[in-house]
């Protein structure tokens, strides 16, 4: 399942709607988009990593994405492991690769 935020960057990166939708469809990908709960969460994650004096190389989409994750998903695929732990602990980090 692939929140809002991860739809749009990744349906980017496909020449049409069309492909993204049945490359998504093949991996069995679906479009969950964000809720309010994961929206709260989100919302206290960022207000930690701003009073920790986290800058502004983590945005809000990037919280948003990890929310859901933690709420409607049971993992996520990241690069960035040491930012997903640190403020969503109970969530599953798979690396690529790994």
């Amino acid at each position: 399942m692939a929140c809002d935020v991860v739809w749009a960057e990744v349906g980017a990166h496909f020449s049409s709607p069309d492909s993204f939708h049945r490359a998504m469809a093949e991996l069995g990908v679906v479009f969950d988009p964000c809720d309010e709960s994961c929206a709260d969460l989100a919302a206290e994650a960022w207000r930690l990593y701003r009073r920790r004096g986290g800058s502004r190389l983590h945005l809000i989409p990037d919280f948003l994405v990890a929310a859901h994750a933690l709420s409607r998903a049971d993992r996520l695929l990241t690069r960035d492991r040491g930012f997903a732990s640190r403020y969503f602990g109970a969530l599953k980090i798979v690396e690529p690769g790994a």
